[in-house]
């Protein structure tokens, strides 16, 4: 596989910037701040058996797991450490070479290029700028499924645009896969985080042979807990992940299994505490954007804690990004990392200095 850009940037920018302007998660919490919210936790995670945990995920978790859907029981989920598992073991064992796999562009690397790795044709189906944000055209999807279409990759809320798919378009793009036989891959690691007041369901809701992508990392904002999983109602899907585990984490931390499912049964008031986040730096943003309307178009997110805005000075955005960073301390995601043609930058809202990071990249382009 060629090297991961998005991942390589942050290795090298995320853990010595101060003022991080560009996360796809929303505020963490310590361990002591997650415990704090269900009585006796504390002492019943100290007491936790550090032993192996079952390789499908322990019961309970996946059973508060299932709880977020409407047509999958505890049985049809299965928990990984983290999502990128989850994405790299289901490409590794349903796709092979000459297969062609169409997915939402641009996209978080692995999405597609795991898929090219094992000689996999693919298509972007672009997400385009719009007059007031980013837009998809569900028609185009049809025209470009080929006989030899074997899966479509989709990411509802996206990832970096912000864009969310609404149900109706999620019941459409069922009934297109299923009408041509096509599996669909779901990644919502964003699923909790759409504020337009519609609860969206999970694309393994509308489509059995849907594999939907969770995990605690970006919507809950624990990505210490390294815990992802999958949910589909396909059953040689899953068997077929649940051996390639074995060749893998074979299951995951105790410690963190405890945690999620005390995350779990807090979930709602998580979500809700992040999305009050996000709305008020979105009001922040809004302001910051139509003052600088000169150097920026402001690509409102639709939900989730990222939105992908445009420059429009001179230079280039990895310039702009490399002497922010070097000038004020500032991490912006320049758009070239998505492999993407324009002078795009990817913003987020999920942190609660955001104001305080947003007036450095103020003072930045003040002087």
């Amino acid at each position: 596989m060629r090297n991961f850009l998005l991942e390589d940037f942050y290795e090298k920018h995320e853990f010595s910037t101060p003022y991080l302007l560009s996360q796809s998660d929303c505020e963490s919490m310590t361990v002591e701040e997650l415990l704090h919210m269900e009585p006796d936790a504390k002492k019943r995670f100290m007491q936790s058996w550090l032993g192996y945990t079952e390789v499908k995920g322990s019961p309970e978790l996946r059973e508060r797991i299932a709880a977020l859907y409407k047509s999958c029981a505890p049985d049809d989920i299965l928990v990984h450490a983290g999502a990128e598992e989850a994405i790299f073991s289901f490409m590794q064992v349903f796709l092979a070479a000459g297969d062609h796999v169409v997915y939402m562009s641009p996209a978080y690397q692995s999405l597609y290029e795991v898929t090219m790795s094992l000689g996999c044709e693919v298509s972007p189906w672009l997400l385009c700028q719009g007059d007031s944000g980013w837009t998809l055209d569900i028609d185009e999807l049809e025209l470009l499924l080929k006989p030899n279409t074997k899966l479509i990759v989709l990411n509802t809320p996206h990832n970096p645009t912000g864009y969310s798919l609404t149900d109706d378009e999620h019941k459409r793009i069922a009934d297109i896969a299923r009408d041509r036989g096509v599996f669909v891959f779901c990644d919502q690691v964003y699923k909790g985080l759409e504020w337009d007041g519609q609860a969206h369901s999970w694309m393994s809701d509308f489509y059995e042979n849907a594999i939907s992508l969770g995990v605690l990392s970006k919507a809950y904002g624990l990505p210490g807990l390294r815990i992802g999983w999958i949910a589909t109602r396909n059953k040689d899907v899953y068997d077929m992940m649940v051996k390639f585990k074995y060749y893998t984490t074979i299951c995951c931390s105790a410690p963190s299994e405890f945690l999620a499912i005390v995350a779990l049964k807090h979930g709602e008031d998580i979500l809700r505490r992040n999305v009050s986040v996000i709305k008020e730096n979105i009001t922040y943003a809004e302001d910051f954007f139509s003052k600088h309307a000169e150097a920026f178009i402001n690509n409102a997110p639709a939900a989730g804690p990222i939105a992908f805005h445009k420059l429009k000075l001179s230079g280039g955005i990895r310039a702009f990004c490399e002497n922010l960073i070097q000038r004020k301390g500032v991490l912006l995601l320049p758009g070239d990392v998505y492999e993407v043609k324009g002078d795009y930058f990817r913003m987020g809202y999920g942190r609660k200095n955001f104001r305080e990071c947003l007036n450095q990249l103020e003072q930045h382009l003040s002087g």
